[in-house]
């Protein structure tokens, strides 16, 4: 590598320069850009008989993507690549509601009581639940960048990670997608 050169994603952690005399990074800056998206889901009862009787909920779902690619399909590409099993759609968006008393823009700066040690979930099991298999990973705001890191699967301590990011956004960018992301609420729709 020669200074100033820049490498292509995935090449290296992350984009970086080198400096002039070829001795190491001078600065990394931020490559991936972030979306917060709210999936809209209208959940009604399992069962046929009480249809008619409960009412019809509206439970959102917030999915990061990360370069325009939900963290879903990222998560699943790399597991299935890798060979782990099981993999592939078993994760899913977070449900704001199950933060309790916490906002979910304080979540995506790590600021939360919903942490395992140092790791926040990025995304929780596909049937909804935080608890059930989430992906875990460390959240860090520095004054310029945020980078997720670190990432884990609790249930399966012996999984490596360690190819997977890390994903450097922008803080202001970071900020500007969480400020959009309107907090997801659940009510009931129609009653019986």
């Amino acid at each position: 590598m020669t200074p100033g050169e820049w490498l292509e994603s995935g090449a290296a952690d992350d984009r970086l320069t080198v400096r002039a005399n070829g001795s190491g990074p001078d600065f990394i800056t931020a490559a991936n850009k972030i979306q917060f998206d709210v999936q809209v889901q209208f959940c009604r009862p399992r069962r046929w008989a009480l249809a008619g009787i409960l009412p019809i909920w509206r439970r959102d779902r917030v999915m990061p993507r990360v370069d325009g690619v939900p963290l879903t399909d990222l998560i699943d590409r790399f597991e299935i690549e890798a060979g782990m099993q099981p993999a592939g759609g078993a994760y899913g968006g977070l449900i704001p509601t199950y933060l309790g008393d916490n906002q979910i823009d304080d979540h995506y700066r790590g600021k939360t009581a919903i942490a395992t040690r140092s790791k926040i979930p990025l995304l929780a099991c596909e049937c909804g639940e935080w608890v059930c298999w989430p992906l875990l990973a460390e959240i860090v705001v520095a004054d310029d960048v945020v980078t997720w890191d670190k990432f884990e699967q609790p249930y399966r301590p012996q999984r490596d990670y360690s190819a997977f990011g890390p994903f450097r956004f922008d803080r202001r960018q970071y900020d500007d997608a969480l400020q959009d992301l309107a907090e997801p609420i659940s009510s009931d729709i129609a009653g019986g």
